[in-house]
């Protein structure tokens, strides 16, 4: 129990320290703009918390808007992770598609997403085809770089020693070249996590009328700016919990390359 608190505090502390300074600057040099850190979470309970138990105790505003957000980065982020994997394995098992291709990936890769929203704006408009879209084309590419990388790097013996056995296509994939290349996908996956959370607020800021990026932009023009802070401390919530989630689908996924250290005994 002793040994849990103090991984806590010791990962807790650098936030906990930030959280304050924020609290005592807003406080000793007030500004409309940046209000103090315990009135921003005052009205995060009254907008986002305020429902009663049979709704989880969250508010209408937040299944609607978190709700929708979260719709839509699901959608563009299951999509690119289908495809990028796909793409990837093609791409990393065969030097042929590699050498047709890897520049195209690597190009798109290097070019900022942001700019092509005004181009997914024209093609799909102010719809949520759109937003998908964006997160879509802005994750798939990272995904299918590290999952070519790390099918191509399975080691050329464990290969061989697979095939002196006579493995199927399927059995050599399913039992080797994936779990083999599992920790670079997984890399993959984590990257575009992060990546396709910022798009869908950037998505959501410029073209969309309903969603967290939408409610931003709301609050920041009606000079409602404790509002506008509230819901940047929710999306950075929804941020840890999403990561805190793959983690421990990671560690489920790869728990056969974890080992014990002294401290763990």
């Amino acid at each position: 129990m002793g040994r849990a608190a103090a991984r806590v505090a010791g990962a807790g502390w650098l936030v906990a320290l930030l959280l304050a300074a924020w609290e005592v600057y807003a406080r000793i040099w007030p500004s409309v703009f940046f209000p103090p850190l315990s009135e921003v979470l005052g009205n995060f309970s009254r907008m986002w918390l305020s429902a009663d138990a049979s709704s989880l105790f969250t508010s209408d505003l937040l299944r609607e808007q978190a709700g929708t957000s979260l719709g839509r980065f699901a959608m563009g982020w299951l999509l690119a992770v289908v495809v990028g994997v796909t793409l990837g394995m093609l791409l990393g098992r065969s030097p042929v598609a590699s050498r047709m291709y890897n520049p195209t990936v690597r190009f798109f890769t290097a070019v900022p997403n942001t700019m092509l929203l005004p181009i997914a704006v024209q093609i799909f408009g102010i719809t949520s085809r759109m937003n998908v879209f964006l997160i879509f084309l802005g994750t798939v590419w990272v995904i299918i770089i590290n999952t070519a990388d790390g099918v191509a790097g399975v080691d050329e013996m464990w290969l061989r020693s697979a095939r002196s056995l006579r493995l199927s296509r399927w059995t050599l994939y399913r039992s080797v070249v994936i779990p083999a290349a599992m920790p670079r996908i997984m890399t993959g996956l984590r990257v575009s996590l992060g990546i396709g959370l910022i798009l869908m607020i950037i998505s959501e800021l410029y073209a969309t009328t309903v969603g967290l990026g939408f409610q931003i932009v709301v609050a920041e023009k009606s000079f409602l700016y404790v509002d506008m802070w509230s819901a940047f401390v929710l999306v950075g919530l929804i941020g840890i919990v999403l990561n805190s989630i793959f983690t421990l689908v990671e560690r489920r996924v790869l728990r056969w390359q974890r080992r014990s250290s002294l401290s763990d005994l």
